[in-house]
């Protein structure tokens, strides 16, 4: 099977950053050759396994599956952090190097092959001190309480009767070897602590099978609003089997909203929660996904309507046709650095508050994380949007 274009980069960081952590920790540092051989080999080993990581995840029995994963995500984490580190070390002594030059200044004495190298000693030190302080303080900060946002949004067509109506977003968990039931149930009681009307569960909630993680996410079933649960799925839903997943949350009294809506309220007022599948996931794997126009047929247009999708796509359109606030994640604010800077590249709508005419979005950084257990430059988030007319 080919790699997807988010692979290859993968994997082409991968090689490139091992290669240059071996030569600033490495190939500068000692002479000696076992220690180079040595390091080149458990370098390698990594790279191998950061690049076919998926591949050893679908083969591999569930448990080794698993190692895998905690093994090759964490070292991600720590190599970037590490990488960082140097880079950040490099910037600064080339800026100091083109200091010098700009300004008239003594000749420097030529330094020997051992000056150098203790330099190179200390330089390596002094990353791993910096990298391994990133990688500890992301770390912390993934798996720490996530920052509550709450935010008024104006929806002129709110009946008063629902004035003040509070959603609690959960979103991005990505239940699975890392995050497990402890996590869930401190999570579930800090949205509860929020005493939502809604709670909407905007998709990538898993990473594995119903029977894996099943008992993980049945925390959820603990989660209380005065209006219900809903649920819409995430591209990484999708790969976990979407049609089980729904099943399950059913079974906990949570339905999914798969491109259909629902009125919430009562005759003396209401709007109508309009959910639609993931924007990719069906796609990719040659199954219904996202159909905007099949989530709204129906509804009375001069009724308020919130939209739940996973991806921050389509937003324009949506509120074309009616949409006045669409909530969604999947971005994770980029998650770590320097993703966290690019994000906006890839998504008009990366993380935060946007609108569109007298139509919102609101896409969250997520509650949990994907990849490596850290966080950097984007802290996890959760979320509580308050509608006033």
């Amino acid at each position: 099977m080919p790699l997807s274009p988010f692979s290859l980069i993968i994997a082409l960081g991968a090689v490139l950053g091992h290669l240059y952590l071996f030569r600033r920790l490495v190939w500068n540092v000692t002479p000696r050759r076992g220690p180079r051989v040595f390091a080149a080999l458990l370098l390698g080993l990594m790279t191998l396994v950061l690049i076919a990581r998926r591949y050893l995840q679908r083969t591999l029995p569930e448990a080794p599956g698993d190692v895998v994963e905690l093994v090759s995500y964490s070292w991600m984490g720590v190599a970037l952090c590490l990488v960082l580190a140097f880079a950040g070390l490099d910037v600064g002594r080339a800026v100091l190097a083109l200091g010098r030059r700009l300004r008239p200044a003594p000749v420097v004495p030529t330094v020997d092959a051992e000056r150098r190298r203790f330099l190179s000693q200390a330089t390596a030190g002094g990353a791993l001190a910096l990298g391994g302080g990133l990688a500890g303080y992301g770390s912390w900060r993934a798996f720490s309480a996530p920052e509550v946002t709450e935010l008024v949004v104006r929806i002129p067509k709110l009946p008063r009767a629902l004035e003040g109506f509070s959603i609690v977003q959960l979103t991005d968990l990505h239940v699975g070897p890392f995050i497990q039931r402890r996590f869930m149930d401190e999570l579930v009681r800090r949205a509860n602590a929020l005493k939502p009307d809604l709670v909407a569960i905007t998709g990538d909630l898993v990473d594995g099978t119903v029977p894996r993680l099943g008992g993980f996410v049945a925390a959820l079933g603990n989660l209380q609003a005065r209006h219900g649960r809903f649920f819409v799925t995430g591209n990484h839903d999708y790969s976990s089997g979407a049609e089980a997943w729904v099943a399950h949350l059913d079974s906990l009294g949570i339905p999914s909203l798969r491109n259909r809506h629902v009125r919430i309220g009562d005759a003396g007022g209401a709007f109508d929660l309009v959910g639609v599948d993931d924007w990719h996931g069906g796609r990719r794997l040659g199954q219904k996904g996202y159909d905007l126009e099949q989530a709204l047929a129906g509804r009375d247009p001069e009724r308020a309507a919130v939209l739940l999708a996973h991806q921050p796509a389509n937003f324009k359109v949506a509120a074309e046709q009616g949409v006045d606030l669409q909530i969604s994640g999947h971005t994770h604010g980029g998650q770590l650095f320097p993703m966290t800077a690019l994000i906006g590249l890839s998504w008009e709508h990366s993380a935060g508050h946007y609108r569109h005419g007298d139509s919102h979005i609101y896409v969250s950084r997520g509650c949990g994380f994907w990849g490596p257990p850290m966080r950097l430059g984007s802290p996890p988030e959760l979320v509580k949007l308050v509608l006033t007319s």
